[in-house]
């Protein structure tokens, strides 16, 4: 495929952040191996290639980063702050995962460290995943509602 690179080129990343649907609502974060904001927990994410969709990127980094393997995802929104990525102009794509409870998971690749955080107790996070983050949840909570209505039907 030839490329016309007479326009800016943006780097484009994917995050997946997976949330547990069980009483105790944890998400999914790993500690970041490498600058920027090393050591910082994060979501799984990175880079796509370019023989991949973004919904393919996410679902490759949660598994190359953590080992846990989802294939339902829904878009959560796309974030684009001219700095929210000091390595340079960065558009990220997030997609939510919801698992029934917390699954083993391992840090791996550009992750030291993978673990569950209640949605009460986060850590500080890199980049501009505190706003991901609050969307993740806001969508998170209307699937759960809309579950819910669907299993007790109409009033």
């Amino acid at each position: 495929m030839a490329y016309n690179y007479k326009y800016p080129r943006p780097s484009v990343t994917a995050d997946c952040i997976v949330i547990t649907k069980d009483s105790q609502s944890k998400v999914l974060l790993v500690k970041r191996r490498n600058e920027p904001f090393k050591d910082y927990w994060a979501f799984p994410g990175g880079y796509m290639n370019m023989d991949e969709t973004t919904e393919q990127c996410a679902i490759r980094e949660l598994e190359e980063e953590t080992g846990l393997k989802v294939e339902h995802i829904q878009q959560i929104g796309a974030y684009s702050k001219v700095d929210r990525d000091p390595r340079g102009r960065t558009i990220t794509v997030a997609y939510l995962a919801i698992v029934n409870s917390p699954i083993y998971v391992l840090g791996n690749d550009d992750a030291v460290e993978a673990e569950w955080f209640h949605l009460s107790a986060l850590p500080q996070l890199a980049f501009d995943h505190i706003d991901i983050m609050k969307d993740a949840t806001r969508v998170y909570t209307q699937i759960m509602q809309n579950n819910h209505s669907h299993k007790t039907g109409p009033k």
